[in-house]
């Protein structure tokens, strides 16, 4: 039935957790790079040995979001510190082919996509006989479909699971029944209509899904359901050049199974060696003597982004910083991402947009100009909103 004229349209409910404190994993076939491209972006150091399952607990860490708005605030109020944004980042050990009947480590390794929201889906660009490939020889788009086929594997036996577990008592209850069975008797028939989707070669993100689904999807922690971004590993000679022979290949095959979806090329080898560099007057020469900058702020950006994260800023003599939320956020839920009491007794936002701020010069111009707004709690926050949350508590956050 449709809505009545001059209704609200229902809310749009997200695939995935909710939350603010998401994570991304690094997923990929043995040694194509995410452990020396986990080692550079966080300047951490995971083993990268050259053999298949070196990285068998995920290894975690939070990098920085890069935000020139942030840098902007901190310039402009001058306060005793700043603080960014963070993305997750896990490094998760190599998945192989049959991982989802548990070949190598798979089920292991596969229960640690499970648990985080996002994939860094890592492809191998670049020949090296010193590190070798573990189907053989060179062919990304058969390595695409091998963690492709993996995850929707994984996610059918889960569903078939969860099938085999209730189909009994599904078919006990007949046609009449509770509200309640009615209730287990609709799950259980979208649980059946998923497991056909992913059965036929599609993942659970492709798909077109009602509310009501996505909020059963969503019970399931579906491997398919996650948002991926794609990063092609290429030689730093090749990433120097900005030319690789594999990367028209890559493209297509996503644009042919998973149109939409970003492909960011890197080189774990350039990262790995401007991370090295003990400052960044050496960084700078280095990346000038390449003709090349780093992919990390970009690749950073785009996997946040994917979360469907974005961040706001407070800004005081204390303190510029930047929080995250979910897009689409109302005002207390933002708020709740500094502090459960703030957004408990949240009364109403002063907010200054970022662009009018900059283009007006400061806070002292914007205020005159008329242009510092008053939203309530119910209102939405949009991403590079500068707030002062206004609270039972007093004013609570600047």
């Amino acid at each position: 039935m449709a809505p009545k004229k001059g209704a609200p349209a229902e809310e749009k409910v997200q695939l995935g957790r909710p939350g603010n404190n998401l994570k991304i994993g690094v997923v990929g076939l043995p040694n194509v790079g995410k452990s020396t491209f986990f080692n550079a972006i966080t300047n951490s150091a995971v083993a990268a040995e050259n053999y298949p399952f070196c990285t068998i607990d995920p290894e975690e860490s939070r990098v920085a979001v890069p935000d020139e708005r942030l840098d902007w605030l901190n310039e402009k109020v001058k306060p005793a510190g700043k603080t960014p944004a963070f993305l997750t980042v896990i490094d998760i050990a190599g998945l192989v082919k049959g991982a989802a009947e548990g070949a190598g480590l798979g089920n292991a390794f596969l229960s640690h996509i499970s648990a985080v929201d996002g994939i860094f889906h890592m492809i191998r660009a670049f020949t090296d006989p010193d590190v070798v490939h573990v189907e053989g020889e060179m062919d990304p788009a058969r390595d695409l479909e091998i963690i492709h086929n993996e995850l929707r594997l994984k996610d059918v036996a889960m569903l078939n699971k969860y099938i085999d577990l209730n189909q009994r008592v599904i078919d006990r209850m007949g046609g009449g029944g509770s509200v309640e069975d009615k209730k287990k008797k609709d799950e259980f028939a979208i649980v059946v209509r998923v497991r056909d989707w992913v059965a036929k070669g599609n993942d659970v993100r492709k798909g077109e899904w009602s509310n009501k689904d996505i909020e059963v999807i969503n019970s399931q922690s579906l491997l398919t359901a996650k948002p991926v971004t794609y990063l092609v590993n290429v030689s730093e000679k090749d990433y120097a050049r900005k030319k690789n022979k594999y990367l028209l290949l890559i493209k297509k095959w996503i644009d042919e199974n998973n149109p939409g979806d970003k492909l960011i090329p890197f080189s774990g080898v350039f990262e790995s060696n401007l991370a090295a560099l003990p400052d960044a007057a050496q960084r700078k020469a280095y990346t000038e003597e390449m003709k090349v900058e780093s992919a990390f702020p970009k690749i950073i950006t785009t996997g946040y982004d994917s979360l469907n994260l974005m961040h706001f800023f407070t800004a005081g003599e204390k303190e510029v910083r930047a929080w995250t939320c979910r897009k689409g956020a109302k005002m207390n839920e933002a708020a709740r991402s500094i502090h459960n009491d703030i957004a408990d007794s949240l009364i109403q936002v002063d907010v200054m947009k970022f662009d009018e701020l900059k283009a007006a010069g400061g806070e002292a111009e914007l205020k005159a100009a008329g242009r510092l707004l008053t939203r309530s709690k119910d209102a939405i926050i949009e991403d590079g909103d500068i707030v002062y949350f206004r609270s039972g508590l007093g004013r609570a956050k600047k």
